[in-house]
């Protein structure tokens, strides 16, 4: 046995990786929208809406976002079979893996040291994707599976078991760095302080003075005010302050010996002096964050007849982007579906991107955004949330394919591209940070204070170059991407013009990326082919021929009917 091992989980096709086109992002101004006007100062009108393949909006996202997001929300198809109106929920496991796979390691850049991944799943991949996720995140990065109860009732259907649970899986970008907003205390919680003795610091609990853990000075007998002897600690037990502590505590007032004076001494815990807070916990039931009818309940309300099949209620996302975030932060959905992500971020003053490729984000999202910010989303968390309308969003899709082949099969530059998308696209290749400069024409982008970059589809000559370099001096650099230029070699224009990097358009480029590729949603029927296979038994065939029919699409907003 040679090589180096590893526990890892395995896949047919797992080691093909695409090679992802960084696509540019184009507005469409007549899609975006905006509150008519400010309705608070911490009013967000940035947020992005983007139509398109979610894996290459991820990597359209890379270079602007890389470790800026906080919170990644994602509800994933199941992976049941199951076909719902909006999207195509069953992949084979591979696929579905190999593109679960390739999602989470952009989403993992994308994060913030401090940010965290929240994934709803069910059974049936809920365990693969865990050993997934430990791959992608680090093992030492996963924080818990919450359990989610989404149904109030059980489903007297069921072959086996009703389902009544989905998981959420939670991960760290860094653990280290993560820490978890508490949870809002409740009445139920606070009714437990009372103040039988008017304590002039407020309600309290008591809380037991014992110990199982061995303490050398937690033996010694008690005498109660009321003359009671106490000979020790109950049996295998320790007191959890020394005697003199306890002295301290009593002449505080911060020891309860009962009514009558006659109890076993309790520590008086005060309200006011205890957490503001409750760390979370990983059982949610539906009284406490919604189930799926509640959610229906609510697309109802905002579409009538044409709601959404598989959404999320908006209180189990308050939940999420609560303890993940706080005002201002980013949260990002590469799985909108029904938009309430997004809407519930909105809502709770934090920054927001969504993705989404079925037709319901014309047919549900924006109609539902445009709700929210104009106040008229009464649903939800809009009360709790005192949730008034303001803010807004800009929608973007996706560009075309930047290498296109002309009609005798040569790539070529996309004619749909123009000068400004072409500079784009290249300083996002490039890894430039596009930025033209209104003062320097041959400054399209930066990568840092001195070096920058022109784009052009002219042929330059010598002379154009001897210019173009004086004018970007010693102190600076720049890398020229033109169609070609003449006059000079590659290895002579290096030699005059140590200022200048010269590259030919496409040729530069033609490499680097899958072109044309507008699709990663893939199809059953692309599974590679296993080396050498047996025969199969007809069983077997008729089953693959079944699923080669299967055309699987990873968009939407997971999960299984209700």
């Amino acid at each position: 046995m040679s090589g180096k091992q590893k526990l890892e989980l395995t896949w047919i096709g797992k080691e093909k990786r695409p090679k992802l086109e960084p696509r540019i992002l184009l507005e469409d101004p007549s899609l975006s929208y905006h509150a008519r006007h400010r309705v608070s100062d911490n009013d967000s009108f940035d947020n992005r809406l983007i139509f398109g393949d979610n894996l290459l909006a991820l990597k359209a996202l890379e270079q602007e976002f890389s470790g800026k997001v906080k919170c990644v929300f994602i509800d994933p198809p199941y992976n049941t079979g199951s076909a719902f109106t909006h999207y195509d929920d069953g992949l084979e496991h591979s696929i579905w893996l190999g593109l679960m796979r390739d999602r989470l390691e952009i989403i993992r850049r994308l994060l913030s040291e401090d940010g965290s991944l929240w994934i709803t799943i069910d059974d049936n991949e809920a365990h693969y994707l865990k050993v997934l996720c430990d791959e992608v995140l680090g093992r030492t990065n996963f924080v818990t599976t919450v359990l989610w109860r989404k149904n109030y009732s059980p489903k007297s259907t069921a072959k086996h078991f009703s389902e009544d649970h989905d998981y959420i899986l939670v991960f760290a970008k860094n653990s280290d760095r993560w820490f978890p907003n508490l949870m809002p205390r409740t009445d139920k919680q606070d009714k437990a302080y009372r103040n039988p003795d008017n304590d002039p610091r407020g309600p309290w609990k008591p809380g037991d003075l014992s110990a199982r853990n061995y303490y050398s000075q937690g033996i010694y007998p008690i005498t109660t005010p009321s003359g009671r002897f106490i000979s020790g600690p109950p049996n295998a037990m320790y007191w959890r302050v020394s005697e003199k502590k306890l002295k301290e505590l009593d002449a505080d007032g911060r020891i309860w010996w009962g009514k009558d004076g006659s109890n076993v001494p309790a520590i008086k815990r005060f309200l006011t002096e205890v957490k503001q807070g409750m760390v979370p916990q990983t059982w949610w039931s539906y009284e406490d964050v919604g189930h799926t009818q509640d959610a229906k309940r609510e697309m109802v309300d905002l579409f009538g007849d044409e709601a959404f099949s598989t959404p999320k209620p908006e209180q189990l996302i308050q939940r999420i982007v609560h303890i993940a975030t706080n005002p201002g932060d980013l949260v990002l959905d590469s799985f909108a579906g029904s938009g309430t992500t997004g809407a519930v971020a909105h809502k709770m003053g934090r920054r927001w991107i969504m993705v989404e490729l079925g037709e319901h984000c014309h047919t549900h999202i924006i109609p539902r955004l445009k709700k929210v910010i104009d106040g008229e989303d009464k649903g939800g968390i809009t009360e709790p949330a005192d949730w008034q309308g303001g803010g807004g969003f800009r929608y973007y899709k996706l560009a075309p394919s930047l290498i296109v082949n002309d009609r005798w099969g040569n790539p070529v530059i996309n004619p749909e591209y123009n000068a400004a998308m072409l500079a784009e696209a290249l300083a996002k290749l490039e890894g430039f940070t596009y930025a033209p400069s209104e003062v320097h024409w041959w400054q399209h982008g930066h990568s840092s204070e001195r070096d920058f970059i022109y784009v052009t589809t002219q042929n330059l000559s010598a002379d154009q170059l001897q210019a173009l370099s004086d004018e970007v001096g010693g102190e600076q650099s720049l890398l020229v991407c033109c169609a070609a230029f003449r006059g000079v070699s590659a290895a002579q224009a290096a030699e005059r013009w140590p200022n200048l990097t010269l590259k030919k358009i496409p040729k530069m480029v033609l490499a680097r990326c899958e072109w044309g590729h507008d699709d990663y949603s893939l199809n059953v029927a692309n599974l590679p082919m296993a080396q050498s296979a047996p025969a199969e038994p007809a069983v077997n065939k008729g089953r693959k021929a079944r699923t080669d029919r299967h055309t699987a699409d990873l968009f939407g907003d997971g999960g299984e009917e209700a």
